[in-house]
């Protein structure tokens, strides 16, 4: 069983940027993919990004597509997911979550294909 713990949530101006972390222990962190969805209130979770084992292959939702970037860091086992062009839309709670995989390159975009979750951050874009 893995840990994830998020941080860099926080309150921003709709056009502006935040930068969120997502630190893992336990486990074999390069064995994992990795991905961040989102949970407005009164809404279903959501997908919004993905990342490989081997951090070499990337997956978004449309909705974020052009405007984050996730990024998987196997020697400080971290990942990363830098928002830019914030929107009010944005307004969620971001989860962190994990999946030990054997496949190097396969990406993982349900959240019933994660066994692992992260407590979440609160992220609120103001209009």
């Amino acid at each position: 069983q893995v840990q994830l713990v998020e941080s860099g949530g926080g309150l921003v101006q709709a056009g502006g940027s935040l930068k969120l972390s997502c630190a893992q222990s336990g486990g074999t962190f390069s064995s994992y993919a990795m991905a961040w969805f989102r949970q407005a209130p009164g809404k279903e979770r959501e997908f919004v990004a993905a990342v490989s084992w081997n951090g070499g292959n990337t997956n978004y939702a449309d909705s974020v597509k052009g405007r984050f970037t996730i990024s998987k860091d196997n020697a400080r086992v971290t990942i990363g997911l830098q928002m830019a062009s914030l929107k009010p839309e944005d307004t969620a709670v971001y989860y962190c979550a994990a999946r030990r995989t054997v496949l190097r390159s396969s990406i993982f975009t349900s959240a019933s294909d994660y066994g692992d979750w992260g407590q979440g951050t609160q992220v609120t874009v103001s209009s």
